[in-house]
């Protein structure tokens, strides 16, 4: 069989032999097989009695070894996955991980067993059927979720859309991975706005571009206040030019309806880009906006790039969209309504007219230019 050993002779040294040669058969072989590449269905269902004779009466390591080893072959079947799966012990992971084509029946056992790492491995494969993926997303396991996260190969559709987007609010490495991909909707983000990084702070902001939000309950608070816009920018200015963070934290408290640890991190937030939230949801334009965002950040040598892409997102979102990103800092939106037709955003795009980039429009560098000139003075 497989260019050795006939299979009756491997029957007689199992017959005449003891636990040790069984050993050794067991190992040489899986190593034959192995090396064999593509058998043929004789040679595969001659393999599967072998196999089958072998793996329970011989040692466990050598079981292990035997298992790890088959689990290289190119071909396995049903037969051999479950011998492989029942036998291969630490070796687990490696045969998820290095395993081009595991069947779907195997591939369940593994996760009804509760084995939270040999999931996370299935997790990051990119051949799962609906079925496998419904078991995983039933786990409750941030290992898996993260994996399942940073898998491209799973679209963010349907019931995994919202597993995954719940799943980011109580992870924030499951959310950095989320806001990482091209085909997830980063607004979906926004109640773990403050655990991303500062790039996916602005990817969330962003998100809301061109996009129409349903009401949001923060909405009637802010028209109450009815805060003069010049006023508030005023004061923050001069707060801020003078690093009064802490007096910054109490004014927001006192106008935004969000409570005094949120609008800590607003305040310390040097990136503007929750600032930028508070600003725009009270109706700031990018004029008075930028004159505060231009105290309250630090850039350095992206400040510039940074505060033009603000300039930009005053424009293109409207003050009801950062309203509703605020409720969904307070947890008083479904955040899942963002997912229906009317509520998408709106994209369209022209050969013709291609967009200027923000950190290259002349007119929006001027503008920053004579903010850092005047903003100081005016601060004073």
């Amino acid at each position: 069989m497989l260019g050795f050993q006939p299979y009756e002779t491997f029957q007689l040294l199992i017959e005449s032999g003891g636990v040790d040669r069984t050993n050794t058969l067991l190992i040489a072989a899986c190593d034959a097989y192995a090396r064999r590449g593509r058998p043929t269905n004789p040679e595969m269902e001659q393999f599967e009695a072998l196999a089958s004779r072998l793996f329970p009466i011989a040692g466990p390591q050598a079981k292990a070894k035997g298992a790890a080893i088959l689990g290289r072959a190119e071909t396995l079947s049903p037969t051999l996955e479950a011998l492989v799966v029942a036998n291969i012990g630490e070796d687990m992971g490696e045969f998820l991980q290095r395993s081009d084509e595991i069947s779907e029946a195997t591939l369940i056992e593994i996760i009804a067993r509760g084995d939270v790492a040999a999931a996370s491995m299935i997790a990051h494969r990119p051949d799962l059927s609906n079925v496998v993926l419904a078991k995983l997303f039933q786990m409750n396991s941030r290992k898996v979720y993260r994996a399942l996260a940073a898998n491209g190969a799973i679209a963010p559709r349907g019931a995994y859309l919202s597993a995954l987007a719940r799943s980011a609010q109580m992870d924030h490495i499951v959310a950095e991975s989320l806001a990482e991909r091209d085909d997830f909707d980063c607004a979906l983000l926004a109640p773990a706005f403050f655990d991303l990084s500062d790039d996916h702070r602005i990817k969330v902001i962003k998100a809301f571009t061109n996009r129409q939000t349903p009401v949001a309950p923060i909405k009637k608070t802010i028209e109450l206040l009815s805060v003069a816009n010049q006023e508030l920018t005023k004061a923050l200015m001069k707060l801020f030019s003078e690093n009064r963070r802490p007096e910054v934290t109490k004014l927001l408290s006192q106008i935004s309806g969000l409570d005094e640890v949120r609008c800590g991190q607003i305040a310390h937030d040097v990136t503007g880009a929750s600032l930028f939230v508070v600003l725009r949801a009270f109706g700031c334009s990018a004029y008075d906006g930028l004159k505060v965002l231009i105290h309250a950040t630090s850039h350095d040598q992206e400040r510039s790039r940074a505060l033009a892409d603000f300039a930009t997102l005053f424009g293109n979102v409207t003050p009801e969209s950062m309203a509703y990103l605020m409720s969904a800092w307070r947890g008083e939106v479904n955040l899942l309504d963002l997912a229906k037709p009317e509520y998408k955003a709106f994209t369209q795009t022209s050969r013709r007219t291609p967009m200027l980039a923000p950190a290259h429009n002349p007119v929006v560098e001027q503008a920053i230019e004579a903010l850092a000139r005047i903003g100081a003075k005016r601060a004073g």
